[in-house]
């Protein structure tokens, strides 16, 4: 992997919970950029400046924009549709995790979670999708 930041995979997590933020920072430190909004409407206007996220991580319980709302809106567009989105919350019902994955969720985690986990599954799906532009 190239030290140089710029390249390193981009990814946007939308987390309003300070404690969560730092653990998916420090953890995916030097593996990955991370950008980080506490808020929906604030990644949704940054999504806006045609920036393209290789993946996004988003809360369901946000500020202004939910989780859920803003995964409807990036796949609901042709330009972002294809940047994966993984959820990352503490509904751990059922009805919910069905309900994110029909609108266009790529996968869910549940709060709380290991931090390796997550790593794994964000380089899987990060893997899958770079096969699918080359291809």
């Amino acid at each position: 992997m190239n030290s140089d930041k710029t390249s390193l995979p981009l990814i946007m997590l939308v987390e309003d919970d300070i404690f969560i933020q730092q653990v998916i920072n420090q953890y995916l430190k030097g593996k990955f950029q991370v950008t980080t909004f506490e808020n929906g409407m604030d990644a949704w206007i940054y999504l806006q400046q045609a920036i393209t996220p290789d993946l996004i991580i988003a809360d369901l319980n946000i500020p202004q924009i939910t989780g859920l709302e803003l995964l409807q809106q990036v796949k609901a567009s042709s330009f972002f549709n294809a940047i994966p989105v993984l959820i990352l919350s503490g509904e751990e019902s059922s009805d919910v995790k069905i309900s994110c994955l029909e609108a266009g969720a790529d996968d869910y985690m549940v709060k709380p979670f290991n931090p390796r986990e997550l790593e794994v599954r964000i380089t899987k799906m990060i893997g899958r999708t770079e096969k699918l532009i080359s291809s």
